[in-house]
């Protein structure tokens, strides 16, 4: 048996390399090691094998199995690979010059959130970016949100392995996990930890959730949230603010409120509504579109800063949805599938 089963590695072999599809490669491993393949045939054979023998004997069909295995696999990848390369064509030389005429045109997302940058440096806002992987601590422990918050549930939030390592992303507290963050409030907690107040800044970035994937969401988006913390910050500024932000971005006929609502870093929290019936996906009287709300005073105590001197305000808001409102756009997925018909739309 030890010389049929070392013929039958050598017949593999010599077949496997050179089968050219799918088919052929699930065919040869129903020949090989499937119920009523020549592997299978062979092990119904153990029992004419002397007792003393068996154990090196079953050892090594195991061993043949493996062999047959990593084979059908090597075949299966070729296969797939060369699949691969005929989907993507010939190589294309990066360095020659576009067809397209110049200039070319920016993304609408990166429209709207160059937009949103000008109007809040204006007063005095400066824009400061983060890791996109982050920790636990950064991403929920500093803003108060507890372990048991359903936003921490593996459903929700995009773990990494616990094996991975990102040496330009210190964990600050032992064993916590790393993760794609879910939204861009971690750069608050980093850029507070790095001085004392008064802070003025915003954090546009990509953020990621486990969330579903229809016209209106995506498991990959992009916010836009900003943080003040000063002397004697109230709604009013909060509030003074959005209306600037909003009627700036939007159009003079904007009109701004907000709802009493719960964030967990945030203590009195909103909702903000907006009515813009000017805009083209705006096709009722308030429409939902961002939170906001004044600084948790266990956030600033959690990152060294006094909460009976210094107060603030936060808020957040997604990108997309204001360039959906904007350009009147009602699927999500258009801003990810790169067609240049939509594109050039933005010129």
């Amino acid at each position: 048996m030890q010389d049929q089963l070392s013929a039958l590695v050598t017949k593999a072999e010599a077949e496997l390399p050179s089968l050219p599809t799918r088919p052929d490669v699930e065919a040869a491993k129903a020949r090989y090691i499937g119920p009523k393949g020549e592997l299978t045939g062979l092990m119904k054979q153990m029992g004419t094998v002397p007792k003393e023998e068996r154990p090196a004997m079953g050892k090594l069909i195991n061993q043949t199995q493996m062999a047959l295995q990593a084979l059908l696999d090597t075949a299966l990848a070729r296969i797939e690979a060369n699949e691969l390369a005929a989907q993507l064509g010939p190589a294309i030389d990066p360095t020659l010059p576009s067809p397209d005429p110049l200039p070319g045109t920016r993304h609408p997302l990166t429209l709207v959130r160059e937009e949103l940058n000008s109007i809040l440096r204006k007063v005095g806002f400066t824009v400061v970016e983060g890791p996109e992987v982050e920790t636990e601590y950064y991403c929920f422990d500093a803003l108060n949100t507890p372990v048991d918050h359903p936003a921490r549930d593996a459903q929700d939030t995009f773990y990494l392995p616990p094996e991975a390592t990102f040496p330009n992303v210190a964990k600050k507290v032992p064993n916590e996990k790393y993760l794609l963050r879910t939204h861009t409030s971690s750069v608050q907690i980093r850029t507070m930890l790095k001085g004392e107040p008064p802070i003025r800044m915003v954090s546009p970035g990509r953020v990621y959730r486990r969330d579903t994937v229809d016209a209106t969401h995506s498991a990959n988006f992009h916010q836009m949230e900003g943080l003040y913390v000063d002397k004697n910050v109230t709604v009013s500024d909060l509030k003074a603010l959005l209306d600037y932000v909003l009627k700036s971005l939007l159009g003079a006929d904007t009109k701004v409120r907000f709802r009493p609502h719960y964030f967990g870093y945030t203590e009195p929290s909103f909702e903000v509504d907006l009515s813009a019936k000017h805009l083209p996906k705006v096709n009722k009287e308030w429409v939902e579109i961002m939170g906001c709300g004044m600084v948790d005073p266990a956030v600033f105590d959690d990152v060294g800063y006094d909460s009976s001197v210094w107060s603030g305000y936060a808020f957040g808001m997604g990108i997309e949805r204001i360039a959906m409102m904007m350009y009147g756009i009602d699927d999500i997925r258009y801003f990810y599938q790169n067609d240049l018909r939509f594109l050039r739309q933005f010129s």
